[in-house]
């Protein structure tokens, strides 16, 4: 299948173009000691973990990654995600149709990073999963020794309108409960889309200001909120302790979507603007200084699907290590 394809399917990704004000952006530096442990989102190579899993897990740990974060859907995902995944995923003629663990059980996860001194604070799953079936997600969740489950996007039918954002909030607020009866905690991971403004209220802000802090926590992607045109230090220090996590990627150029960011031909655009960490124009340092600063515990590369992640990943990683 083509990426597009995929991309359009699964509302994974965000993008467009247009330039914006320089503010949001610096020459990237150095990161010296920033980091001292670099995760790593699975979603940047799922050729190669479908392909091997504990090659590629061999292969993060040699070039340096300490811990990772899985995306679904997984052997205790909804029924009917796992079945429109299969239609539309990378590999459906495989063994594996299903990206998740790739054909290991939560606990052999567990054992198989450790063999590489490695850990997983993370998995991303899907919004029906979380609200549906909330047990058995946060009992594969802590099989692997995840802390969050996270909701990498809201489905394109489910936010066609402020209303929907709103009862999004909501609902949001019922899966961090949940989440927390059963042991884990629950966040969201933004796009680009949410940010404009609709009746006086920003979509996305909305959604933050009326969730329960103690119940729904944040995860950053810096390229969809700059994609947006959005300044991620802004919204670390207007939320702060809401972020937990945090994506991390550069951007080429100073591009932003040409328009608001809720459909997949606006996503795409943006796509090749995507390169490793250092290589581009996005103020990293100041971004992961504030960061660290309001509460982000966890540091992922998330270099979405890349062609060659045997490079890129390692460009990312020597950039935010040295």
């Amino acid at each position: 299948m083509k990426r597009i394809d995929f991309i359009k399917r699964f509302g994974l990704l965000t993008g467009g173009a247009s330039f914006v004000a320089s503010n949001l952006w610096g020459t990237s530096s150095s990161l010296k000691k920033l980091l001292p442990e670099v995760g790593i989102q699975l979603f940047s190579l799922p050729l190669l973990l479908n392909k091997n899993f504990e090659q590629s897990i061999s292969m993060l740990s040699e070039m340096g990654y300490s811990y990772l974060e899985f995306f679904g859907p997984y052997y205790f995902s909804s029924p009917s995600v796992k079945d429109t995944w299969k239609k539309y995923s990378f590999f459906p003629e495989s063994d594996n149709p299903f990206s998740g663990f790739y054909g290991n059980s939560g606990k052999e996860v567990k054992s198989i990073l450790s063999d590489y001194k490695m850990k997983s604070p993370s998995i991303h799953t899907d919004l029906e999963t979380l609200e549906n079936h909330m047990g058995e997600l946060a009992s594969g969740a802590q099989e692997c020794g995840a802390k969050y489950v996270i909701l990498p996007s809201i489905p394109s039918d489910q936010r066609q309108n402020l209303d929907q954002y709103k009862k999004m909030a909501d609902r949001f607020n019922t899966i961090g409960e949940a989440a927390k009866k059963e042991g884990v905690l629950f966040a969201y991971h933004n796009h680009g889309y949410g940010f404009t403004e609709n009746k006086g209220i920003i979509p996305i802000h909305y959604i933050f200001e009326n969730t329960d802090p103690d119940l729904v926590f944040l995860e950053m992607d810096i390229f969809w909120t700059l994609g947006a045109g959005q300044n991620p230090v802004d919204l670390l220090n207007k939320y702060p302790n809401r972020y937990k996590l945090m994506h991390l990627k550069d951007m080429k150029e100073k591009l932003t979507f040409d328009g608001d960011g809720e459909n997949p031909q606006q996503w795409y655009k943006l796509f090749p603007n995507m390169t490793s960490c250092g290589n581009g124009i996005a103020d990293l340092k100041s971004i992961i200084e504030t960061a660290k600063k309001v509460g982000v515990k966890h540091f992922y590369v998330e270099q979405d699907m890349a062609k060659n992640p045997e490079v890129v990943l390692q460009e990312s990683f020597e950039y935010l290590s040295k």
